[in-house]
């Protein structure tokens, strides 16, 4: 998934067991059975059934976001537009094959190098911004609050779709991969803003205590720091790696797919000509 998604494993295919039962006459006969632990019914029905407990809190502060008033309209109606042009790229443009199955839907596996670089974007992207959020709240720094909310209101709701298609087989590797792509090419604008509010927008009083000073310096470089990794992120790996790779596996499994549909054609013609040359004879 993308830099910054949340540590969450692809939500797993129910599980099945077999078991075994023998009749009168000593046949065996394999019956499919579900794990008792498994819940008897199926999901709650919906996309909220499936959200899990990481999503539910995402969900959250996307509606404190929402109501706080600190979020641009723009930046409110930005995610419903991304949606409806993912779910119109999946209909139109690259339909789901439907032979990925959920659990192998991982579209770049990295080496722990890579795990470094993505554990390092969750901390610069994610976990520093809410504390900086927090630390206005609790420091009275309407300005700093204003800052980054922006932020943190698209990227929780890029972790949150994110994670539902993930768990969706409707949803091709293109349209997945391009999920952080867009997002984190309107976040580094927003990061743009944030660069101006807290460099050139705010100044440090001439008496400031040395708490203060820390804290003006840590938003600058809080600010700088998520500018500089997510235009790496978008420069250097979404767009020459990322992406490339989603396109390759999803025309790889087209192929392969039309492939098989020719052979399974020709052969179903081959058959159907036998009989009809031994009619002949």
């Amino acid at each position: 998934m993308s830099d910054v998604t949340l540590a969450v494993a692809p939500r797993p295919e129910p599980n099945v067991t077999t078991t075994t039962t023998t009749t009168s006459d000593a046949k065996l006969e394999q019956k499919p059975q579900q794990r008792h632990h498994q819940p008897p019914q199926a999901a709650m029905g919906g996309v909220m059934g499936s959200l899990r407990v990481i999503e539910l809190q995402l969900v959250a502060f996307i509606m404190v976001f929402s109501a706080s008033g600190l979020v641009p309209l723009l930046d409110l109606i930005f995610p419903a537009f991304v949606s409806a042009y993912l779910i119109a790229l999946s209909r139109l443009a690259f339909p789901a094959h439907g032979t990925t199955t959920i659990g192998s839907q991982e579209i770049f596996q990295g080496s722990w190098l890579f795990r470094l670089y993505v554990v390092v974007g969750t901390t610069v992207g994610l976990f520093l911004p809410l504390a900086y959020v927090l630390g206005g709240f609790a420091r009275g720094d309407e300005h700093a609050v204003r800052s980054a909310t922006p932020h943190l209101f698209l990227l929780a709701f890029q972790i949150l779709t994110e994670n539902v298609i993930s768990g969706l087989s409707l949803f091709s590797s293109p349209v997945r991969a391009l999920v952080p792509l867009l997002y984190t090419v309107r976040r580094i604008f927003v990061i743009s803003d944030w660069i101006q509010d807290v460099w050139i927008n705010k100044a440090l009083p001439a008496n400031a205590q040395f708490k203060d000073i820390a804290w003006f310096w840590f938003g600058r470089g809080l600010a700088a720091a998520n500018l500089v990794y997510f235009s790496t992120n978008v420069f250097c790996f979404l767009i020459p790696q990322f992406l490339p790779k989603a396109f390759e596996r999803y025309f790889r499994e087209r192929d392969e797919i039309q492939a098989k549909t020719f052979e399974d054609k020709r052969s179903t013609a081959a058959n159907k000509s036998q009989p009809t040359d031994k009619k002949d004879d």
